[in-house]
């Protein structure tokens, strides 16, 4: 009896420990899958912060870069909040026009739009052939789209003023360059980013609208809601959390894009397109930090602005957390199915 209960307990403490083995398997199974792609973010994402993070403490530029004699300094943040360097002030009114206007379209005309082309369009092939229409120049190569822009508002070769001019606007109100001409400049900035940057959050809310269980909106109907009380009462509610991402997504985009202005604006003319920015009022702040480090080599300087555009950044997600009530939305449902 004895030896037959060592023998059992034996089987037990094998079974227990390949149980054991199998379990910690399948803890490190889904990590090994995930490795290349950890590998990727700390390289591609996690690297250039903390390098960005130390570079914006130190004084490098095209001086120093090669005689490796770098030093620590807060300078960079006191030429930026004291206001030493004197474009600051400019940079920031611009990048707050420019973040809040394209950010109304990006959210709010999309939201619209989507709407319109989802639910109001009862034909669905002309639904989808509208938002074909929108999605081509978010498809579209972002060098061709700023071409098309480019040759559109040409004073001489282009449509822009041509159409104007057929509308009834006279000749002497159309700009001599839509490029360098204040406040033109500023709107086509917004028209062109605007006009990009509306077909993502059109694809994100007609993607939730279509999700929507259509028993929903046909008991609305049913009750005799318009169509319009059905876009108020239960679409829009419906589309809190599409509506918290497409906004936080677009401020963080809009906040560190600026490959479009760099195209356009990038042509050439007196003192580069650094000169052509500041000339139409485009610099935006992520445009000023390509332009020190990659124009003037100031590399700690423009370190140090991206991470005042990263900073402004982070605050804003947590405010748009807050306004949106983002436990509440992860929090699971109390209804049970």
């Amino acid at each position: 009896m004895p030896l037959i209960r060592r023998g059992h307990e034996k089987n037990a403490d094998s079974s227990s420990s390949e149980a054991t083995k199998a379990s910690r398997r399948r803890k490190i199974l889904p990590f090994l899958f995930l490795l290349p792609m950890l590998i990727f973010i700390c390289f591609s994402w996690i690297s250039p912060v903390i390098l960005t993070i130390y570079l914006s403490f130190t004084d490098l530029s095209i001086k120093n870069l090669l005689k490796f004699n770098v030093k620590y300094t807060l300078e960079n943040f006191e030429k930026i909040f004291l206001v030493e360097d004197p474009y600051i002030p400019e940079v920031l009114k611009i990048t707050v026009f420019y973040v809040a206007s394209v950010l109304s379209i990006n959210v709010v005309y999309a939201l619209i739009l989507s709407v319109a082309i989802a639910y109001l369009v009862k034909n669905e092939i002309l639904s989808m052939i509208l938002r074909l229409s929108w999605l081509l120049p978010r498809i579209t190569p972002g060098i061709i789209y700023a071409l098309l822009w480019i040759w559109f508002i040409d004073p001489t070769a282009g449509m822009l003023n041509k159409l104007l001019m057929l509308a009834g606007v006279p000749k002497s109100w159309l700009p001599s360059s839509w490029l360098l001409d204040k406040p033109y400049a500023q709107l086509l900035l917004v028209i062109v980013n605007g006009y990009v940057g509306a077909s993502f959050g059109m694809i994100i809310y007609t993607a939730a609208i279509k999700s929507i269980p259509p028993d929903l909106i046909n008991a609305a109907l049913v009750d005799g809601a318009t169509d319009f009380q059905v876009v108020r009462r239960v679409i829009i509610p419906l589309l809190k959390w599409p509506i918290l991402f497409v906004t936080a997504w677009q401020t963080l985009s809009l906040m560190a894009s600026y490959e479009y202005i760099l195209m356009i604006w990038g042509a050439g003319g007196g003192g580069g397109y650094a000169g052509v920015a500041r000339a139409a009022g485009v610099m935006v702040w992520s445009l000023y930090s390509y332009t020190k480090a990659f124009a003037e080599y100031q590399y700690g300087y423009a370190a140090a602005i991206s991470m005042v555009l990263v900073v402004i950044g982070i605050i804003l997600i947590m405010i748009y957390f807050r306004v949106f009530g983002f436990r509440r939305l992860m929090a699971p449902s109390r209804v049970e199915v």
